[in-house]
């Protein structure tokens, strides 16, 4: 399925508003996305993308002329500044379609190109997320290991994993 990645518009509220508001969505993300998901909480996250700085990228995914869903990679700082952090959501009418994987090796190959000195892209998704896992696995990251009963989420204590893409291994193409 063809998509784009693209800044964020102001006009994309009312789609992350319909899109974002998925419990399944909100499950397998940090307690700052909320569920229910309303047009106030989109305007707010589009205004937070549109400051993006040195160490934010925020895009929007478009598919079907619609914002339908959301990746970015946010630079650490301090002894950490070698390293983004990955975050990702997509509408579930769009899972499964490969979109997912392609964005996150656009962005990463974005990020890469964009901080030359940055030497690793990491995730980390919830052990229970098989989806998100095989989306970072089908776009080269490496299972660095799992932190057991690392997080607290939707009042369940989870475990979570660390996944990481270094710099040598992004291939040129992107694929």
């Amino acid at each position: 399925m063809d998509f784009i990645l693209r800044e964020w518009r102001r006009s994309d509220a009312a789609d992350v508003a319909k899109y974002a508001n998925n419990e399944k969505i909100a499950r397998n993300l940090r307690d700052v996305f909320p569920y229910p998901y309303t047009l106030k909480d989109a305007k707010e996250f589009i205004d937070d993308c549109l400051e993006e700085d040195d160490f934010l990228m925020f895009r929007a995914i478009e598919a079907d002329g619609h914002a339908v869903g959301s990746i970015a990679l946010c630079r650490d700082d301090g002894m950490y500044r070698p390293r983004a952090e990955l975050g990702y959501w997509l509408a579930e009418d769009f899972w499964g379609k490969g979109i997912m994987t392609e964005a996150v090796r656009r962005i990463c190959k974005e990020g890469f190109a964009r901080w030359d000195d940055l030497l690793r892209i990491y995730a980390e998704p919830y052990a229970r997320n098989a989806g998100s896992r095989r989306v970072l696995e089908k776009a080269g990251f490496t299972l660095e290991g799992i932190l057991r009963r690392n997080v607290f989420i939707w009042g369940e204590v989870c475990d979570s994993c660390m996944y990481a893409l270094l710099t040598e291994e992004m291939s040129p193409a992107g694929d």
